[in-house]
């Protein structure tokens, strides 16, 4: 018998354990340690352990093992991931979302329980070195900050489209009374430039004044400086632009002062770092504050299409690169001041096809009073402000509306119950009228009287104006208690307001009708139509998301 030459996997011989002498018989096996699972090659033929299996405790050992490295990776991998997250977390400043009295209040949901998300988006000038190596006066360090960029941008409700709507600096507006959330200083109402309005209560006194302005209520702000812009139009990897003419935007001819050094050839230039900050602040060679606005929309634009295209919504490395910037570039609402909530509104706007963008700026008038001021246009402004608070779509890219019996932003009518006593004869209704007509423009002089008036003469002699401002987007009719339902339907009627403006409130102490934006003339309530998807004026200079055009340059500017 031929016998192994494996002797008990490498034990050394024992005195009578020879292996070249026939009957010689191996040691017993009980005397060889045990083979560990799976260690050396299985070999055919019986050896002393040579073609073993693993045993079981040898393969609970390894699953053991397996699973240990496997959570050690786990853990290293969430641990890095968490550190990261607190890293960006760390990155983002935070502010007060409202420091002024709008009076606003946030708008009901549709059918689905979803509401549009309003943001405002502000360029501060922050007074600093930083800043004033970019392009910020060297003369102002150390002044109170401005917000001379501002734009609302909507989401609407099903998230199917969008709008980007500016205002230009020097737009006189009413400034609600704010307070400075880092001193507690108190800043009076007033009626100024609404680039100020930052100064006075920063970025939540510039919401509240954007409320006050439009009847829209804004969910979140989020402000940027000069320093940010440049990081993160490096972080996106530059932006293409297009100017009509070879442009630089140089200190203008015989003032020595102002430009912002955009030097372009022209055609399609792809710009960023601070050549895009010089693009977003060029004012001179595109003609205006309103040719700025355009150019910021058209770079706003450009950089959608170039994020879409690179996939930069669901490419994670991509992803996290912008998100490392913006979180130090920016300074946001304290509302959504953690990475998550940030970039749930980043991918609110993934699926908005780019031609359901639409980028427009509020119509405006020269100021009577000043030359180098501007005001809202008080016939096409209110259009604008109306496709907001309605979540109208700016475009007329989407799919036909559904017919609808009444606009969704129209409260239903509260009918009087069925134990209500009848209405009063109009000569004991007791009415309270309120003007409510300074909503994106101007109030009306004496509205509420020329209304009250009309009461009297339909023969509720006991109605009276009241001397008060109280800003309201649509006309309405307020009562208190299920007694006067009636009575307010019959000065509805009386007025020509539909039933559907009727509205109970525990506020009003009378019967009372507020005068709204809507019905700044006449004697009788003009019907409303409601606004149609696309129905942006003409002075509101829309531009849609696929518009590729270029920017023509003011001719003292072109090389």
């Amino acid at each position: 018998m031929r016998h192994s030459s494996v002797q008990g996997e490498g034990a050394p011989g024992r005195a009578g354990d020879g292996i070249s002498g026939a009957g010689t018989r191996p040691t017993a096996t009980s005397a060889v340690p045990a083979p560990r699972s799976g260690s050396g090659p299985r070999r055919g033929g019986g050896g002393a352990g040579g073609g073993r299996r693993p045993t079981r405790q040898g393969r609970r050992r390894v699953l053991r093992w397996t699973a240990s490295v496997v959570a050690l990776l786990i853990l290293g991998t969430a641990a890095a991931g968490y550190l990261y997250y607190r890293h960006l977390n760390g990155n983002i400043r935070s502010g007060q979302r409202l420091s002024g009295d709008s009076g606003v209040a946030r708008s009901d949901a549709d059918a689905a329980g979803r509401r549009p998300i309003n943001i405002l988006m502000l360029g501060s000038d922050v007074r600093d070195e930083e800043n004033a190596k970019l392009g910020g006066g060297w003369d102002t360090i150390g002044d109170p900050a401005r917000a001379d960029v501002q734009m609302l941008v909507h989401i609407s409700a099903d998230r199917k489209n969008a709008s980007v709507t500016s205002v230009p600096r020097d737009t006189l507006v009413d400034v609600p009374e704010c307070s400075d959330p880092k001193t507690g200083e108190k800043h009076k109402a007033t009626r100024t430039m609404i680039n100020e309005s930052f100064s006075r209560g920063g970025a939540g006194c510039t919401l509240a004044t954007w409320e006050k302005m439009t009847n829209v209520y804004i969910d979140h702000w989020m402000t940027i400086d000069f320093v940010g812009v440049v990081s993160m139009a490096d972080a996106i990897g530059g932006v293409d632009v297009c100017v009509n003419q070879n442009v630089f935007d140089q200190s203008e001819p015989g003032s020595g002062t102002g430009g912002s050094g955009l030097k372009l050839k022209a055609g399609t230039t792809r710009i960023q770092g601070q050549q895009a900050l010089q693009w977003l602040r060029t004012r001179h060679s595109f003609g205006s504050d309103i040719g700025r606005a355009k150019a910021q929309h058209m770079y706003m634009n450009s950089m959608m299409r170039g994020l879409k295209s690179q996939n930069a919504f669901t490419d994670l490395p991509r992803l996290t690169g912008l998100a490392e910037a913006a979180t130090k570039a920016l300074q946001v609402s304290e509302e959504i001041g953690t990475v998550k909530k940030l970039l749930d509104l980043a991918l609110l706007l993934k699926d908005v096809p780019i031609n359901r963008i639409t980028s427009t700026t509020i119509p405006v008038l020269q100021a009577p009073s000043n030359k180098d001021r501007l005001i809202l246009n008080p016939k096409d402004a209110p259009k604008v402000w109306e496709l907001l608070r309605k979540d109208v779509a700016m475009d007329k890219n989407g799919d036909p509306a559904p017919a609808a019996s009444a606009s969704p932003s129209v409260p239903a009518p509260t009918p009087p119950p069925s134990s209500a006593p009848p209405a009063s004869a109009p000569a004991k209704i007791a009415v309270h009228v309120v003007n409510g007509t300074g909503v994106g423009a101007q109030p009306v002089p004496k509205r509420a009287t020329a209304v009250a008036n009309q009461l009297v003469a339909k023969g509720f002699s006991l109605a009276k104006a009241d001397s008060a401002l109280t800003p309201e987007k649509a006309t309405v009719v307020r009562y208190a208690t299920d007694a006067q339902a009636a009575d307010a339907q019959s000065v509805a009627a009386a007025l020509g307001i539909p039933a559907t403006s009727v509205q109970k409130s525990a506020g009003a102490a009378r019967i009372t009708v507020l005068v709204g934006a809507d019905w700044r003339e006449g004697a009788v309530y003009p019907q409303q139509a409601p606004p149609e998807a696309g129905d942006v004026p003409e002075s509101a200079d829309a531009l849609n998301g696929t518009d590729t055009s270029c920017m023509d340059i003011y001719k003292p500017y072109r090389w």
